[in-house]
Parts: structure tokens; C-alpha cells; sequence
């Protein structure tokens, strides 16, 4: 195991607080390979669920103990209520559950706020306190390392501070390495935050440690305000998964401590790891990664203004706050309507072509975008149609292998309710005149099938594409079926992927554009 300089503690609660976002419910194999992903993104902490009050966390503790993942770096976590009150810690079974999970080290829920001591679990403050105390020191006592996390503190502690102070103290003077203060409802500003962090620890001279909801859309900023006041212990989800509004952002938190305040808090090198650690538990979510999230997003360091373009040239320090490689990002230049010279000239430099002498082939490609883009085509997330704009003004229609003499789709309600659709496409490639037909379950279906069997024999390599996305938008909803639509393909190959764009009044035109271009840049990379 890679041992971690224990004077900082990045704690992930994905498996938990995280599984508590509306639409996630995650399988014992699914939290099986999230604790291996946060293992190797390097996290100090994993907390695993609560043992004893649900089935799957029970079973992925029984899992965990029988060696099915093995952590590297992170210690595990069993997360569970202090004893209840009015009997003994060793004879509550839940705190028997959390000894039973096998787990190193055990998180505690405790209450610190006297409304809901006296309101919610209808009892004294004393035996509150007496709960904390009894419940550390007896899993000390069988050899657990102990936090506490303190429900609805920072609200406890304005109701009444020295009654938070005195549950901090019961955790800490029964063993507890850390008290954690925990922003439940997600109502704080960072500067009640650290107003409040900076007291608690001089008022107790306690390890603290931070936990924020984001209610208020601070979860992140508020946690980072409390590590400047002096939290050395922050608890985080995985893109920020959470109830409600979710939780501070493990992925932007962990870059904003090692980036900015300069703590190295993962082992080295693991930093280049966030985007690809985001978006594996994105996906096992089964949520879409968050394009606009900050350092692992696909748009955290992309460009569209032509100023923000003609600085980049420049100096790729002056539009960008870090270098994105070190989060595992890249910076990506948008060409569209607002483009420029500069920013035709780094977008083709991404992708593989030097037109810094052609001016040309640049002023060619400006003025083709911005005539486009002016009749509703966009090539932001369309790359591969505007690399055959580069190609286009750089050797004209050279690059294609083949040209299109017709395609025609028909649709077919049959008599048992069955809707089928057949296509025609006629093809000249080397001079050969090809017809081919294609049937599908739609016009667009049937069109890609017709178009792969009139190429397929002369162009094989085309066998290995397939379309995987289609997006259809209309653009001027106003004019209601009349409209023009935008449709985006994305074709992949294996990983490598691409998006065209077609745009047209007729959604089959716009889509014959989108495949046309898809099959000819499949070609040209080929």
C-alpha cells in the first residue's frame, strides 16, 4: 500500500452520500470497481456504505474483506450512527455491524446540534454527548480508527456554539483522530465557513476536518475555504454526485488543493488522472459526463473567441489558468461564426495541419464557417466536418473517393402495422457507376446501409464503422415541420470516434450531409 503523508486527508464518500443522488443506484459491482478507480486515482480514504443497515453495502464490505479489490493506496471506510440511546455501544447492532464489516477505519454520525438532539432523536444533550464518547472509545478499544462526521454543525453552532464545541470535544478525548464538520442542509458562504472552522479549532485544539452540500451552489468553495482556516480532512463524491444538489466535487476540490494551495494531497503523478477517473464513474452512473466541469470537462479548456484565439498563438499561458495536461484535459480551439484567422490556425494545428504559411487556405476556411454557421451548420462539436473544410481548401475535393450521383428513401406502413423504409443511393467511384439499396427501421437507416453496401466491396475497411449517435435539432421552431434541422452522426471505429454535421430544411438531406461526411472521413483516416 502507498502510504500517503497522513497531515492531509482526501476522503472520498462516493460509494454513500454520492449513491444518494436521485437516479443512481449503484450494484455491489459497480461500487466494487468505483473503490478500484478511486484507489488509483489515489484518494486516502474510500468510504464503502453502511454496513448492517443495507444489504448491498454488507455484501460489498463481506467482498471488500475477502480480497475481491485490493487497495493500493486508500484505507476503507464503514460508515454508521453512534449507539442509541439508552443502551451500551457493545450491545447496539449496528456499531456490531461496523466492527463486523472488517474495515480499518469507521466514520460515526453524531449529532451536534442541540434542536436535533432534543427534537430528533428525543433526548438529552448529556446522553448525546455520553453516545459519542462510549461509541469512539469502545471501537478504539477493538482497534478502529475513528472520525466523526457532525451532522448539521455549522446550523448547531449558531443555535448553540459551546454545545457543538463540547460534542467535538467528547469525540476527540475518546479517541477520535478527526471531527468532522459537516454543512448537511448546504446553507453556508465560504466566509461563515471559515469563520467558524478557525473557532472550532482554537476553541478545542481538534483535528477538523470539512463535509459541504452544495444547496447554495458553494459545496466546493466552502470546502476550500475551510482548508484555508485550517480543516487538514476533506470529504468528497465523485463529480460531485450527492442528494439534493450533491456534494463538493471530488475532481475539482482535489486539483483546486494541489493547483492552487499547493498541497500535494495524491501520489505523484496521479493529478493527470482526473479526467479519466471522472468520466469511468460518470459512466458507471450512467450519467453523462458534466461537459462545463471544472479541470475534467470537454469544454473546461476550450476556446471560441477569436481575441482568446490570437493570444493563445501567442503565449498558451493567457486564456488558460493551469496547463490542462495536468488534470489530463487538453485545450481545445472551437471554430465557429466568431472565428477568426488565429483560431482556423490553432484548430488546424490541433488537428495535425500547419497552415501557419497559407494564409489562403485560412482567410478560405473564415469565410466558408462564417457563411455556414450563418444558415444554422456548427462545427463546434463537429470536427471531422471541418477538417474536410481544411482539406477541401487545402487540395479541393481531392480527398474524396468517391461523388454522389442520387439517393432517394422511401417509407412503408404495411398492412400488419409493420414500418419499414428501403433507400437507393447511386455512387460513381473510379469512374464505375454504382447502385445499391439498403433496408432499416428508418430513412436513415436504410440510407447508411445502402451507402456501406455501394462502398463496402471497393473500400473494405469501411466494414468496421459504425454509427452510434444521431442528434437531430431544430433550428427555427417557428416554422414548425418546415424548419431547418441540424443533425450530428458520430461514427466510431474501434475508440476512435468523430462527429459530422449536416444541415438542411429536409431532416433526410441533413442527414445524407452528416453520413457523407462520415463515410469520406472515414476514408481520408483510413
Amino acid at each position: 500500500m502507498t502510504k500517503l503523508d497522513d497531515a492531509f486527508h482526501v476522503y472520498d464518500t462516493t460509494l454513500r452520500d454520492g449513491a444518494q443522488r436521485e437516479g443512481i443506484s449503484y450494484s455491489v459491482e459497480d461500487k466494487l470497481t468505483i473503490a478500484k478507480l478511486l484507489d488509483g486515482y489515489g484518494v486516502a480514504f474510500i468510504e464503502g456504505g453502511w454496513p448492517g443497515a443495507l444489504p448491498k453495502d454488507t455484501e460489498f464490505f463481506a467482498r471488500m474483506a475477502a480480497g475481491e479489490v485490493e487497495l493500493k493506496t486508500a484505507k476503507l471506510v464503514a460508515f454508521g450512527a453512534t449507539r442509541k440511546a439508552g443502551i451500551k455501544a457493545d450491545e447496539d447492532p449496528q456499531v456490531k455491524a461496523l466492527v463486523d464489516s472488517k474495515a480499518p477505519v469507521i466514520t460515526l454520525v453524531a449529532k451536534s446540534d442541540i434542536w436535533h438532539v432534543e427534537q430528533a432523536l428525543k433526548t438529552t444533550g448529556a446522553e448525546n454527548l455520553a453516545m459519542i464518547s462510549e461509541t469512539v472509545s469502545y471501537l478504539t478499544g477493538v482497534g478502529r480508527r475513528v472520525f466523526v462526521d457532525f451532522e448539521h454543525f455549522f446550523d448547531g453552532y449558531k443555535h448553540d456554539s459551546n454545545y457543538g464545541v463540547e460534542a467535538v470535544k467528547a469525540a476527540v478525548q475518546a479517541g477520535a483522530d478527526v471531527a468532522v464538520l459537516c454543512d448537511t442542509n448546504g446553507g453556508m458562504l465560504p466566509s461563515g465557513i471559515s469563520e467558524i472552522v478557525a473557532e472550532v479549532i482554537n476553541r478545542t485544539g481538534a483535528r477538523i476536518g470539512i463535509h459541504c452540500q452544495d444547496d447554495t451552489g458553494c459545496a466546493i468553495a466552502n470546502s476550500i475555504a475551510a482548508i484555508e482556516a485550517g480543516a487538514t480532512h476533506v470529504q468528497c463524491t465523485a463529480n460531485g454526485y450527492g442528494e439534493r444538489t450533491g456534494n463538493a466535487d471530488l475532481f475539482v476540490v482535489v486539483p483546486n488543493i494541489e493547483l492552487k494551495l499547493g498541497k500535494q494531497v495524491l501520489p505523484q503523478g496521479a493529478l493527470r488522472e482526473t479526467l479519466r477517473v471522472s468520466h469511468a464513474i460518470a459512466e458507471i452512473a450512467n450519467l453523462p459526463p458534466n461537459t462545463h466541469q471544472p479541470y475534467a470537462g470537454v469544454s473546461s479548456f476550450a476556446h471560441k473567441a477569436g481575441l482568446h484565439a490570437s493570444a493563445l498563438k501567442v503565449n498558451y499561458d493567457l486564456y488558460n489558468h493551469i496547463d490542462a495536461t495536468l488534470v489530463g484535459n487538453d485545450m481545445r480551439v472551437l471554430v465557429t461564426e466568431m472565428a477568426g484567422r488565429a483560431s482556423v490556425e490553432l484548430k488546424g494545428r490541433e488537428l495535425g495541419y500547419d497552415l501557419a504559411n497559407n494564409p489562403d487556405a485560412i482567410n478560405k476556411v473564415v469565410d466558408v464557417v462564417k457563411s455556414l454557421e450563418a444558415k444554422g451548420w456548427s462545427f463546434e462539436a463537429a470536427d471531422a466536418s471541418f477538417e474536410l473544410l481544411l482539406q477541401n481548401a487545402l487540395n479541393g475535393d481531392g480527398y474524396k473517393k468517391f461523388s454522389v450521383e442520387s439517393w432517394r428513401t422511401t417509407t412503408e406502413q404495411r398492412e400488419d402495422g409493420q414500418v419499414t423504409s428501403e433507400a437507393t443511393v447511386k455512387l460513381l467511384v473510379n469512374g464505375e457507376r454504382i447502385i445499391s439499396t439498403g433496408e432499416g427501421n428508418g430513412p436513415v437507416n436504410a440510407l447508411d446501409n445502402a451507402f456501406r453496401s455501394a462502398l463496402v466491396q471497393r473500400f473494405p475497411q469501411l466494414e468496421s464503422l459504425d454509427l452510434v449517435d444521431y442528434k437531430v435539432r431544430i433550428l427555427d421552431g417557428g416554422a414548425g415541420t418546415g424548419a431547418v434541422t441540424r443533425v450530428l452522426i458520430e461514427t466510431a471505429e474501434g475508440k476512435h470516434r468523430w462527429t459530422t454535421v449536416g444541415v438542411h430544411e429536409n431532416v433526410i438531406a441533413a442527414s445524407w450531409l452528416a453520413l457523407e461526411d462520415a463515410i469520406n472521413y472515414g476514408l481520408l483516416t483510413k
